[in-house]
């Protein structure tokens, strides 16, 4: 115990000699300074320039190269910075909401083309009298500010009409996957405290599948003129028809009110309903609008959903906000997506990686180089990718991002820098107040002797928090509809103590100009042999090996062993994976730690997210049961080096320790 205090001493005086230093060094240069003009009578000019001198010869030179190539980035998000904080300021001010934003809007295009969808055109004047009718009706049936209708169809622009029409009269829309069934699906309404649920007609027999769990209280309705399994559910198409179109009683609203509620993933778990203010869609679909320099006479080609951030506030963002058209897609084609972007004369495109992985998987049509698409944003390309994606395709420019959908941590790369998913300023940093703070080798928060939080330096891996600053709409942390699950992601004493941050609890690196690259999300990785592995990259490796198939990769436990084991599962329905060549190429490319030791084939990939990800909640609950699922299995045999196929009998001696790893 003596010695462990003992080298806590150490550890302090060191940290107080190297804040000494940096101290010392600016009276230093203070000194000399004063010194050249008042011992030596020195000019101010060639005082200056010795001085400078003198600090660029004793390691200044190195912030000074940072100047010079990042000044011009930095200058140009601080342009883009001051004028959203003002016009934030501004709306918040005079009560401003995304509605009224949309009307002055429609004012400027009334006749101009909003959105189209498998071929049908609606102006920005049609849109704006179809959600009057949408506000009036639920207003009329007695829908008031702060109630919550959630919102359960297929990807179409009704999910955004009847949101936005829900806007209009102060309530709020919860956007729920429509890929969800069952507890899920009923999870998300009951999150949300739904006093409504508004269906599309595909919907309606998994809406059927959990009515009877709903409240009596909340009302059911349907879109569509077929039979509807669901008891009670009124048809809403009539009903709409009557509506009247003139603009809606508005209520008293602030910028920093609730427009609607998005849901996480569940990629790791039930989802959960996180807030979306009149402010964070302004901030998110305007800050990607500036940065990469989008016009009202763009094209934007949007085949996301629309009940995620990417697709349903930055996507549309463009049109309610900007004047931008948008082009909707029921669901995402690989073979149909340039032939789209060359029809609807597209010049802006949104993506996530899995999107571009599939695009370059395409073989070669004439329409990928037919098109006028300048700009893709999105989020998720994989570095690996990202030069040949732009040759191949011709697209000038990629504006990868970052931003979790509840938090206030957004950033966004807007030079092409590969591999980049944003960045920071380094000359002031203070500006933007996010930064990267470090874990220990189980992701948990290394603090100072102070208690406040350790920053990574560049280089290092770090989790990524943003400052929280109350009153400030751009830096407040809105949350989740728990307040369980929001207190959970703030952190006390980041930046300096008594101050809170937002944890994005995911894992980057940032190098020596700011830039930011992903590395891994912290609940995906997982300890073996004492190391730490990444998923992310362990996925990425596997992808390329295997030709862009789908492959996720996750921990399970072994018994009798020390943290989790490698598990990858591959979608493989034609049988072509090899599993002898994926072996050697393991080898050759991923440290012994981060090889999977079990491998799954599957025929088809049965649980996916609305962003096309293969959910991990389930495989890790099987892992490498041979009981729980008829996927083929793989193990690696120690002994021969290979993956052998994980028989019954083998799975008995894994759990009985006759073999071991």
């Amino acid at each position: 115990m003596t010695d462990v205090f003992s080298i806590a001493r150490i550890l302090r005086a060191i940290i107080d000699v190297v804040c000494n230093m940096v101290v010392l060094k600016l009276v230093s240069y203070l000194f000399l300074g004063v010194f050249l003009s008042y011992g030596l009578g020195w000019p101010c000019t060639l005082t200056t320039v010795a001085v400078f001198l003198v600090y660029a010869a004793t390691g200044g030179w190195r912030f000074i190269r940072v100047v010079i190539k990042t000044a011009p980035r930095d200058l140009r998000a601080l342009r883009v910075l001051l004028t959203l904080k003002w016009s934030v300021k501004k709306y918040n001010r005079i009560g401003h909401s995304i509605p009224k934003l949309f009307q002055e809007t429609v004012k400027k295009y009334p006749k101009k083309i909003c959105f189209i969808f498998e071929d049908k055109n609606w102006t920005f004047q049609e849109v704006d009298l179809l959600t009057n009718a949408i506000a009036n009706f639920f207003n009329e049936s007695g829908i008031r500010q702060g109630h919550v209708v959630a919102l359960v169809m297929e990807n179409r622009p009704d999910l955004v009409f009847y949101w936005m029409g829900l806007a209009k009269i102060g309530a709020i829309g919860a956007l729920i996957n429509f890929n969800l069934r069952e507890k899920s699906l009923l999870h998300c309404v009951q999150a949300a405290q739904a006093q409504c649920v508004v269906f599309s007609e595909e919907m309606a027999s998994a809406v059927a599948d959990i009515s009877r769990d709903f409240p009596k209280s909340c009302n059911l309705y349907y879109m569509g003129s077929g039979q509807c399994p669901v008891v009670g559910a009124v048809s809403l198409d009539p009903l709409l028809e009557k509506s009247p179109t003139y603009t809606p009683p508005a209520p008293i609203t602030k910028f920093t009110d609730r427009v609607f509620y998005v849901y996480t993933s569940g990629t790791t778990g039930l989802p959960k309903a996180a807030i979306i203010s009149h402010s964070r869609f302004y901030y998110m679909a305007s800050a990607v609008h500036m940065m990469l320099g989008l016009t009202d006479q763009d094209i934007l080609y949007d085949p996301l959903p629309l009940y995620h951030t990417a697709g349903g506030i930055i996507g549309m963002g463009q049109a309610f906000l900007w004047g931008t058209t948008v082009v909707i897609k029921k669901k995402f084609s690989a073979s149909g997506f340039w032939d789209d972007c060359l029809k609807y004369n597209c010049t802006a495109a949104q993506y996530i990686g899995e999107i571009c992985r599939y695009l370059m998987a395409q073989p070669f049509r004439t329409t990928e180089n037919q098109h006028r698409v300048r700009v893709m944003f999105g989020n998720g390309l994989q570095p690996g990718l990202w030069r040949d994606f732009q040759t191949r395709f011709g697209v000038k420019l990629i504006g990868e991002f970052y931003g979790a959908t509840e938090g206030n941590c957004n950033i966004i790369n807007i030079d092409n820098t590969i591999g980049a998913c944003g960045f920071t300023s380094m000359i002031a940093p203070f500006m933007y107040p996010v930064t990267l703070i470090k874990v220990d080798e189980d992701n948990n928060i290394t603090r100072d002797r102070n208690g406040v939080c350790v920053r990574a330096k560049p280089g290092e891996p770090g989790e990524l928090v943003g400052k929280i600053v109350a009153g400030d709409p751009l830096r407040q942390f809105d949350g989740y509809v728990s307040k369980e699950a929001t207190d959970k992601k703030v952190a006390m004493n980041v930046f300096k103590k008594g101050d809170m941050a937002f944890l994005t609890g995911d894992v980057l690196i940032m190098d020596e100009y700011g830039y930011m690259t992903f590395r891994d999300r912290t609940g995906d990785t997982f300890r073996w042999r004492g190391e730490n592995v990444s998923t992310f990259e362990v996925e990425t490796t596997i992808s390329k090996i295997i030709g862009l198939s789908d492959a996720v990769v996750y921990g399970v436990e072994v018994t009798g062993a020390e943290g989790r084991a490698g598990m990858a599962a591959i979608v493989d329905p034609e049988h072509k994976i090899n599993l002898v060549q994926l072996c050697k190429a393991l080898q050759e490319k991923l440290p012994p730690y981060s090889r999977p030791l079990f491998i799954r084939l599957m025929e088809k990939a049965a649980d996916t997210t609305g962003t096309h990800k293969l959910k991990k909640t389930t495989l890790q609950t099987e892992g490498f049961n041979p009981h729980k699922t008829e996927d083929r299995l793989f193990y690696m045999n120690n002994r021969t080096g290979q993956y052998e196929p994980l028989t019954l009998d083998i799975y008995s001696d894994i759990c009985k320790q006759k073999i071991r790893f």
